[in-house]
């Protein structure tokens, strides 16, 4: 993991806001935090569920900063990309990665 998505990660576990280069977290008064990747929304991590976004941009970088979080948090499920597609690989399966879908 990098040095910049382990900090992001410790900023969502300890409910701050935290700017650092092309990233940047920022909690809202119910501990949701919301991830942020040059500027573009690209995951909100609440209590029991982490929502994904690409940003519009489906990137190296991107899925890296996804798949940190998804790591760092507990999920077993990864954004993984095949053939140009991106997929996530959860418990129940394979899916066809959407933006703003929820896992739990």
């Amino acid at each position: 993991m990098r040095k910049i998505e382990r900090l992001m990660n410790e900023a969502v576990n300890e409910a701050l806001n935290w700017k650092s280069g092309n990233t940047e977290v920022k909690t809202d008064l119910s501990n949701n935090s919301r991830v942020f990747l040059h500027g573009n929304h690209i995951a909100t991590i609440g209590e029991g569920f982490i929502q994904l976004f690409d940003g519009g941009w489906r990137t190296k970088t991107t899925k890296s900063r996804l798949n940190s979080l998804l790591f760092a948090h507990g999920a077993d499920d990864h954004v993984f990309q095949k053939k140009g597609e991106w997929f996530v690989s959860t418990n129940s399966g394979t899916v066809k990665f959407t933006t703003g879908m929820i896992l739990w």
